[in-house]
């Protein structure tokens, strides 16, 4: 049946802001960006290998062509292997970081995207 999750969308006020940090501040490359009309369709993701992808998609837009969408932040939970290095980058780079946490279960914190939605990147070691 489902082998892989494909696509997350984060729906954005500006999707040139968005794809500036995500592909600026959190080093993804940009999958797939396509003119479709009126918008836009962007994907990006952490690598070339990577199938997952974040849809970056115009909050209006979306609004425009289904009033009753949930356009509010999304919750995700990203994986790293390591999460002080990435901690440092991501300071480095100018993102918005929370406090590391260290839990019984792993390493974590929290950003913030151009948008000031919330995410939350995750040391896995399996």
């Amino acid at each position: 049946m489902i082998n892989k999750i494909g696509k997350i969308t984060i729906y954005v006020n500006d999707q040139n802001e968005a794809k500036k940090f995500w592909t600026d501040k959190m080093n993804f490359i940009v999958k797939l960006e396509k003119n479709m009309g009126p918008m836009t369709w962007l994907e990006v993701g952490p690598s070339e290998d990577e199938f997952t992808t974040f849809v970056l998609y115009n909050k209006d837009m979306m609004i425009a062509q289904n009033p009753k969408a949930n356009v509010s932040h999304p919750s995700v939970l990203l994986s790293t292997t390591d999460i002080d290095l990435s901690y440092g980058k991501m300071k480095e780079n100018g993102v918005e970081v929370g406090e590391l946490l260290v839990m019984p279960y792993g390493k974590m914190f929290s950003f913030k995207d151009q948008d000031n939605n919330e995410y939350l990147l995750r040391e896995d070691k399996f």
